[in-house]
């Protein structure tokens, strides 16, 4: 594993969030954003992505700059082959480079994530309909090693409070 030191790599972004916008854009995430923008944590952030550009490489080279890969699971998260593709990419950070991975699981329980079942599973199936068998496998891969990590379940945030 060809490991980068934080105190030897210059980040362009301290935190690189994944998530389903369609179910925490305007809730989870907009809170999460404004808190990190308070204490001057540096975000990446998908909006500001110049319209003449790519999206896929744009993102993996948000990922690859980050300190802080930060996955919001929800029930549509693998609704889209974007956030999966994504995933992929900061697994691979994580390994090749010791990337920081923190997994938040917003209204879902973990054991869907690392299961691939109920709601979770459904549509992680129906995304899976047109893809490889190889694809289908590296994704389900990295949704367990991903969700095994510990990380923060929504129903627990009342204890911080």
């Amino acid at each position: 594993m060809a490991y980068r030191s934080p105190s030897s790599t210059n980040f362009k972004y301290d935190v690189f969030p994944s998530f389903s916008g369609v179910d925490v854009r305007k809730c989870f995430l907009s809170h999460f954003l404004r808190e990190l923008d308070r204490k001057f944590i540096k975000a990446f952030k998908d909006n500001e992505i110049q319209r003449s550009h790519s999206l896929a490489p744009e993102l993996k080279l948000g990922i690859k700059n980050s300190r802080i890969a930060v996955v919001v699971f929800s029930k549509n998260y693998p609704s889209s082959s974007w956030c999966l593709d994504e995933l992929l990419e900061i697994v691979k950070c994580k390994e090749e480079f010791g990337q920081m991975v923190i997994p938040v699981f917003y209204c879902l329980d973990p054991s869907h994530v690392r299961t691939q079942t109920g709601d979770f599973g459904k549509n992680f199936e129906r995304t899976c309909r047109k893809k490889t068998e190889k694809v289908k496998f590296l994704w389900r891969r990295a949704l367990t090693d991903v969700a095994n990590i510990l990380g923060y379940h929504s129903v627990t945030w009342y204890d911080f409070i």
